[in-house]
């Protein structure tokens, strides 16, 4: 699932007068979302003027969008980002490119399926792996053991029950 772009957040509100807009974002914490130079809304690119976060929200400033009646037009839009523009360290991953790939129990080598989406609940994300039948696996560093987005797998400790 590598495309382009990659959506990072979404405009819930306007802030204020002057076109800035709050901004739900769709990751870790806020601050991932403050060192983007260009949002891409709706198809269209949006220099960052400024970006501070406001609580779990972010409140940023976008190049054309200067009143609260433009920024009240993107209200409900998905906010992108260009996948080259994302910081990765060695070993990370975005969790929607895990999707599709093949998923592995560590155990024994076979594989049990194929991770078909990612939930996110309040309890923490989750992997939904359709095979021969489908199975709910947390996504986090008790079931993941590996994920080697090279060769398309993914590593999971499983229990009795899954």
């Amino acid at each position: 699932m590598n495309e382009k772009y990659v959506e990072t957040g979404r405009i819930v509100n306007t802030h204020g007068i002057r076109g800035d807009i709050k901004i739900e974002p769709w990751a870790n914490s806020p601050e991932s979302l403050l060192n983007y130079k260009v949002f891409f809304i709706n198809g269209a690119e949006y220099p960052v003027k400024t970006c501070r976060t406001h609580g779990r929200f972010v409140i940023a400033s976008l190049e054309g969008i200067s009143d609260m009646d433009s920024a009240q037009q993107l209200k409900n839009a998905v906010i992108s980002v260009r996948r080259e523009d994302i910081p990765l360290d060695e070993g990370e991953y975005l969790i929607g490119d895990l999707v599709g790939l093949a998923a592995i129990d560590e155990a024994t080598g076979s594989q049990i399926g194929e991770v078909a989406e990612i939930l996110s609940p309040p309890g923490g994300d989750v992997c939904v792996i359709k095979g021969d039948r489908e199975i709910l696996i947390p996504l986090n560093d008790v079931f993941v053991k590996k994920v080697d987005t090279d060769f398309g797998r993914v590593y999971f400790h499983l229990i009795e029950g899954m």
